[in-house]
Order: C-alpha cells, then structure tokens, then sequence
C-alpha cells in the first residue's frame, strides 16, 4: 500500500509536504502501534487517536520517538492540547471539529491540519491541510457499521467535487490501494491495512 500511496499522481506539486501513507491508531484494532509505527516508510505519518487513555501522553512520546527516529510525522487526534505538549507535527480533527482547522493552522503555522470528511459538504467545510474521506471500501471500523462504503467511482467523484487534497480511508488494504490510484488523492489512510 506505501508504494501504491507515493504513486498517485495528485502528489505532484504539493505545495505543503503531506505525507502519502497515513497510519491511524485504535486501541483495540492496533493495541500495539508502535510495532505498526516502527515499519512504516520514511515520509508517512502516525496519527494517535488516544480517547481518553490513561497513557495517552506517554503514548504519544513513544510514537513521538519512532516519528523522529524513521522520519515519520505525529499528528494527534482531536487533541490540540497534547500536541502541544509532547512537540507533534499537528492534529487530526473529527468530522465535528473542522472548524477548529483554521486557527489551529494560524496559531502553530508549521502544522499538519487534518479533518474527517463523510460528505461532500465535511469535504468543503474548515480550512484543514487535507480531508481524510471515508468510507472507502466495507470496513470493521464500529464507525462504519450501517455504512454504504463510497467504491473507487463515488469516491474520485467526491474528492474532484472537494476541490482540496484528500485522503482514503476505510477498508484500504494493498489490494483495494491499487483499485484508488486514479480517485485525485494525495494519499491512502488505514488502520487494520498496515498491519502484517
């Protein structure tokens, strides 16, 4: 999936250096993310959705220690706060906190501002860096359940009709990676697809 992610052609000319493979981390999907982490590819980026943990800062300076040590990029998510406070890359916003992504953006200019997008209008809204669009393909995120996955079709529709970078997320695996390479993305998302 990483050599399909650095292929897609709406990498050319990126004006801010968003990395092509983003690797999101579940608690109970991943309970082990540094092991993911420790093999990702130079240029990808971790994104640490904590909910609450107890160790959530703890685990965020692990990941932090493998970002810097294989050239990977920390965003946390939905967490501005703690970001802050272990030295990430930038944050990661749920659908419902897009808005948050401009004067995120103004207060730490060198940041990575990602936002979940299910929509057309999720895709339009906010002022983030990139949109994370799902669901791609069917996937056994509890988000997803009940869910019409978009296909590779809807999905290059939706991302053409954004009209800003965007990720695919949900159900992406090496095979399904292949199957997005002409959607306009900028990269590929996953979760249980980075796991060997």
């Amino acid at each position: 999936m990483e050599r399909t992610a650095r292929l897609l052609p709406a990498r050319r000319g990126l004006r801010k250096a968003l990395p092509a493979l983003l690797f999101f981390t579940d608690p109970v999907r991943t309970p082990d993310p540094e092991a993911i982490a420790a093999r990702l590819p130079a240029g990808s980026a971790i994104v640490y959705r904590h909910f609450g943990a107890p160790d959530g800062e703890a685990r965020a300076r692990r990941l932090l220690a493998i970002a810097r040590q294989r050239k990977l990029k920390l965003l946390i998510g939905a967490d501005a706060a703690l970001a802050v406070k272990v030295g990430a890359h930038g944050v990661h916003l749920p659908e419902r906190q897009a808005h948050r992504a401009g004067p995120l953006k103004r207060a730490h200019p060198g940041w990575i501002v990602t936002s979940a997008a299910h929509d057309l209008t999720a895709a339009r809204r906010g002022a983030a860096d990139a949109v994370v669009i799902s669901v791609v393909f069917p996937s056994k995120s509890p988000s997803a359940a009940g869910v019409r996955a978009l296909g590779p079709v809807r999905l290059a529709a939706l991302v053409r009709a954004a009209g800003r970078p965007a990720y695919a997320l949900g159900g992406v695996d090496n095979k399904k990676a292949r199957r997005l390479i002409d959607a306009g993305l900028i990269g590929l998302a996953a979760v249980d697809g980075l796991r060997t």
